[in-house]
């Protein structure tokens, strides 16, 4: 059994919530530098170009890469051989995501209660998905969530007879109706399967997954493949302003379900996809 005081938590989230405002994920870097040289429009190219200049003014200088510095999402699995001590773990998480956010002078914009609206000054609570697995270590994952993506998220219950091309029809009926709110070019995580809820957390979760990472279920796979294609076909554009460069990746998910049910759920982010992530 291997014991793990909860400060270690709390150091490594203060620490990845500063980080990931800061600094684009290597595998967004690589994906968004192809597409910068790729883009056709000179419109498009113009805005990619701003975009890269801001990202690395915001390196160099510390400042966050957009003002919204989003609502704090962490994946934390736990392994089962592992004894956390020192306090509660959610107090501990969320003290990391309070040290950060106010220590990081990153904008705090968590309201207290949805309707009375009054700000918690320090971005708590976040939001927290638990999972215990094998082993001894405890892998962590942050990812701060901006509103003007978030808002264009969506889940559809579909038929099972709706079948492949009602959940294509789904991810292309989200990105339209996105469109420049999104703040373009964007990554559309897709979870389908589950339940209402889980094919809404897997949306959320598959935009942490490493672009550079191919899913092991081959018709996913080409899935994703064809939809970044068509997406980067709707004409959008870098800013909403036309090009090719609508999308740089679609991450996809999948669960088992039930035999009535064919829940798709689909999570925008706009073109930083801000995440870090950890193995302590």
């Amino acid at each position: 059994m291997r014991r793990i005081n909860v400060e270690t938590i709390t150091q490594n989230i203060k620490e990845m919530c500063i980080e990931a405002n800061h600094f684009l994920s290597p595998d967004m870097k690589k994906v968004f530098d192809e597409a910068a040289a790729s883009e056709e429009s000179p419109l498009g190219r113009q805005i990619l170009g701003q975009l890269e200049e801001n990202l690395c003014i915001a390196g160099e200088e510390m400042i966050p890469i957009c003002q919204d510095t989003g609502m704090a999402v962490v994946f934390i699995k736990v392994g089962q051989d592992v004894h956390l001590i020192g306090g509660s773990l959610t107090d501990a998480i969320n003290e990391g995501v309070r040290q950060g956010y106010v220590d990081g002078y990153l904008r705090k914009s968590v309201v207290k209660d949805p309707i009375y609206r009054e700000n918690t000054k320090d971005n708590t609570p976040a939001i927290i998905h638990y999972e215990i697995v094998e082993g001894e270590q405890v892998e962590i994952t942050v990812a701060p969530k901006g509103f003007g993506s978030e808002n264009m998220s969506r889940v559809f219950m579909l038929k099972p007879a709706d079948g492949i091309e009602g959940v294509k029809d789904a991810i292309l009926t989200a990105v339209r109706d996105a469109g420049p709110n999104a703040c373009p070019p964007m990554v559309v995580g897709v979870g389908i399967g589950g339940t209402f809820e889980k094919c809404a957390e897997m949306a959320k979760h598959a935009l942490t997954r490493n672009l550079e990472e191919e899913s092991p279920v081959e018709y996913v796979r080409d899935l994703e493949k064809e939809m970044l294609e068509t997406i980067n076909n709707l004409g959008i554009g870098p800013g909403g302003l036309g090009g090719r460069t609508t999308a740089l990746a679609v991450n996809i998910e999948t669960y088992p379900t039930h035999i009535a049910g064919l829940p798709v759920g689909i999570n925008i982010c706009c073109h930083v996809n801000r995440h870090a992530h950890r193995v302590i």
